[in-house]
């Protein structure tokens, strides 16, 4: 057996479909039907002619990719999805061959059957190589280093104590800039434990404009900060937040105290804050709630707090020390 990684698109414009219909989907729509193609030679020719502007080199990392993906994988094997759309890794079994799917919408019509196994453990559950390796940047690749299968395996099954392994010999073809985010979320999920998570989220608000009442540690009758804007913070919004520091993705029911205590404190809207992220139960509720509820991960809570880093305490900052740096961007597969 083997550990893959298939991406679900450069913004996770497949992850729905992927995620729904039991498949792991790539791109290349120019290419037809592939059931039929039987060598990487004669597929190698296929794409020549449906991508004929592409660069030698190009067309045989791509052709490289796309035979792993109709051929190379089998049925057992994992498939690993780094998630766009929230930090998150979802984790399924191969479970047949390649399929064309024409009833799928552009950019996931090439699919093979899969199992999710799980679909929301926390980038956090995983150890900073293995993040290395889900960051390369090609739409389908084996992850073979430092029992990486083994490892994966071992996780499902709630066992986190295996070996780490080295990423120095991967850094040409990673994603640099996720490797960054990933040590950023590794170092607040450390520093910033319980409480303290409050007080970063206290911070983060008040350099977005907000007044702030944080609850002191201990029991907090449902609420973390209570926030709104305006010169005293009675104008709206006005935020009942809600902090939960466990790497664990939080359920539904996290979910409806929130909006209980909103209707406690008169307040508009509230903020859940999961460092852990949300259990796929969830994710109907913050569509439905979306003019109600704001939803933050690690992802969402980092992304905000470098956009407003400048803003914030220089206690924190120092706490915090983040410098921002300038990289050539490597182009993703499809």
């Amino acid at each position: 057996m083997a550990l893959w990684l298939v991406r679900a698109g450069r913004h996770g414009e497949r992850e729905t479909v992927a995620l729904e219909k039991g498949v792991a989907a790539i791109g290349w729509d120019e290419l037809p039907d592939l059931a039929k193609v039987s060598s990487k030679e004669e597929l190698g020719e296929l794409y020549k002619t449906r991508y004929p502007d592409e660069q030698k080199a190009t067309v045989s990392n791509r052709v490289g990719q796309v035979w792993a993906f109709r051929e190379k994988i089998k049925t057992g094997d994992l498939i690993v999805l780094p998630l766009k759309t929230r930090s998150a890794i979802a984790i399924g079994e191969v479970t047949g061959g390649y399929e064309f799917r024409a009833d799928f919408p552009d950019g996931a019509r090439h699919v093979r059957p899969v199992k999710w196994l799980r679909g929301d453990i926390p980038r956090t559950d995983f150890d900073q190589d293995l993040l290395y390796s889900f960051g390369a940047l090609m739409a389908v690749c084996q992850i073979s280093r430092s029992k990486a299968e083994e490892r994966v395996r071992a996780l499902l099954n709630g066992d986190r104590g295996h070996e780490k392994g080295s990423h120095e010999e991967e850094a040409e073809t990673a994603d640099l800039e996720g490797y960054a985010l990933d040590q950023i979320r590794d170092y607040i999920g450390r520093r910033f434990r319980g409480h303290e998570l409050a007080r970063l989220v206290d911070d983060l608000l008040v350099a977005q404009g907000y007044h702030t009442k944080r609850s002191p540690a201990g029991p907090d009758g449902g609420v973390d900060i209570l926030a709104g804007k305006g010169a005293m913070g009675f104008d709206s919004p006005r935020l009942c937040v809600q902090i939960k520091s466990s790497d664990s993705p939080v359920d539904v029911s996290v979910f409806r105290e929130l909006q209980g205590v909103m209707k406690n404190f008169n307040a508009t809207q509230g903020l859940l804050v999961a460092w852990g992220g949300f259990k796929t139960s969830v994710t109907p509720l913050i569509s439905t709630s979306f003019f109600e509820i704001r939803t933050w991960d690690s992802g969402d809570l980092i992304s905000n707090l470098l956009e407003h880093y400048e803003q914030l305490p220089e206690q924190l900052q120092a706490e915090l020390p983040l410098k921002r740096v300038w990289t050539l961007v490597r182009e993703e597969s499809d």
